[in-house]
């Protein structure tokens, strides 16, 4: 299996590639938007601010192809981190207007500063955490194999806040429930590094290349 992992200038791919590997998967490190349309799922990563990482695919007419991929052919998307984020309608990281900047817009929401939803923990929430499935969403293959408590990597001091309790897979606890996995169809994506993750992550992302594109 061919799996596309978007390379838009954020660097800090190396250990993305690595797990796919192990995990006998084919990556191609996508350095061109119009090569999205030659694997079969895709990688989000992201590292920096959501305002610049949103610039970038822009800029790289990412925007566009992912958006045909995903919602045009149906290719199945998994972000990581802040390419989780920039699933978002909106996010409020590295700018300064009020409205924000505007996401992909894949999963309806936002995304908000731990500190501005009410955090009183130390941010960046970083370290091992464990994680919580929902009782609104549905069951997620993402998370097969996965019991509630398990521990996984974070480093992120902006969270996303679904519009919709249903695209809510799991949440971690930092001082509030803070969102840990999303999903709206074939799109997905984990706060958590699961490439940092240990075997816990090795399995989500083996989930993810054999789970279904819907």
């Amino acid at each position: 299996m061919k799996v596309g992992v978007v390379d838009y200038g954020v660097g800090n791919l190396g250990s993305v590639l690595q797990a796919l590997e192990s995990l006998r998967a084919q990556p191609v490190l996508l350095q061109a938007a119009r090569d999205l349309q030659h694997v079969d799922r895709l990688i989000l990563p992201g590292v920096g601010s959501f305002a610049d990482c949103k610039h970038l695919l822009d800029a790289g007419g990412w925007t566009a192809a992912l958006s045909d991929a995903v919602l045009g052919r149906g290719q199945a998307l998994l972000g990581i981190c802040l390419g989780m984020q920039l699933l978002a309608d909106r996010g409020f990281e590295g700018t300064d207007d009020p409205e924000g900047t505007a996401g992909l817009g894949f999963i309806p929401g936002q995304v908000r500063s731990l500190a501005s939803l009410g955090c009183s923990l130390r941010v960046p929430h970083m370290g091992w955490n464990s994680i919580a499935k929902t009782a609104a969403a549905a069951p997620d293959s993402l998370l097969d194999g996965i019991p509630d408590g398990t521990d996984f990597y974070f480093v992120h001091s902006y969270a996303f806040v679904p519009a919709s309790a249903q695209h809510l897979v799991a949440s971690t606890d930092h001082g509030l429930p803070v969102t840990a996995v999303v999903r709206r169809g074939p799109v997905c994506g984990t706060q958590f590094h699961p490439e940092k993750s240990s075997r816990a992550g090795f399995r989500v992302l083996r989930n993810f290349l054999q789970g279904p594109r819907c």
